[in-house]
């Protein structure tokens, strides 16, 4: 697997794959973290715009969707329930969207993010989401709290580590 840039000519197949992974959270007993309509085309749009969405391409298919960037998140600055592993700058994962059908593509997608990030990141993901729960678990990320959004919305929060 390989991983890129998504680029304004990917825009269709990005909306897709949010499209698909808001039907795939409905049927599993998450329908309120995306919604109908989350992520917005124009979040999408501003994404890739500021070079912080990504693809994750299987030969020719498109694998999976995310947003990376070292940066600080504003919704992390406060923890509730528990801590942050550390206080080093991180790396931060949103919206990360990958159709069924390309096995480990996902855990691909966020070990290339803690690489990328130098061996610390950050992640939060809806109390309900419970396959991303498990995915993060999975892939060594420690449950460290509880999060608010800009709107707030409660997320739990993740944080791995070298």
């Amino acid at each position: 697997m390989k991983i890129r840039k998504t680029t304004m000519e990917d825009l269709t197949a990005v909306i897709g794959l949010y499209e698909k992974a808001r039907e795939f959270m409905q049927q599993n007993g998450n329908p309120g973290q995306w919604g109908q309509g989350h992520p917005p085309q124009d979040l999408i749009v501003k994404d890739i715009e500021r070079g912080v969405s990504y693809l994750c391409e299987a030969g020719e298919k498109i694998a999976a969707v995310f947003y990376f960037a070292v940066e600080t998140e504003p919704s992390y600055q406060q923890i509730y329930n528990g801590d942050w592993l550390n206080d080093k700058p991180y790396g931060v994962v949103h919206r990360i969207a990958a159709p069924l059908g390309v096995k480990g593509a996902a855990s691909h997608c966020l070990e290339w993010c803690f690489q990328e990030s130098g061996g610390n990141i950050r992640i939060d993901t809806h109390r309900d989401n419970l396959p991303m729960q498990h995915l993060l678990e999975k892939g060594g990320y420690t449950c460290c709290g509880i999060i608010y959004l800009e709107d707030g919305a409660e997320r739990v929060a993740y944080q791995k580590t070298l």
